[in-house]
């Protein structure tokens, strides 16, 4: 038998999980614009760009007091997701 507490937890989870999807759902609308200006299909990994993400997600990490191990890996798994989700759709 699961505790009620973490019952509750796990129903705040579920909530946030759909803003999670939300917002994931708005990234995707801004990447099919990024595909749509982007001419060459070797235009679309720019390993500068995602140093630079990474590099920043570290710093606010810190400064919110974030586990940067977490951060570090679900934005590199969300930049990977997105630039296989690119070449999937990139039409030219």
């Amino acid at each position: 038998m699961v505790n009620k507490n973490i019952l509750k937890i796990r129903k705040q989870l579920d909530k946030l999980d759909n803003k999670l999807l939300d917002v994931i759902k708005k990234r995707s609308l801004l990447v099919d614009v990024v595909i749509k200006n982007k001419k060459f299909k070797k235009d679309i990994v720019d390993k500068r760009r995602i140093s630079i993400i990474l590099r920043n997600i570290s710093k606010k990490s810190k400064q919110k007091k974030i586990d940067t191990k977490i951060t570090h890996k679900i934005w590199k798994s969300m930049i990977k997701a997105f630039i296989d989700y690119e070449y999937r759709n990139f039409k030219k």
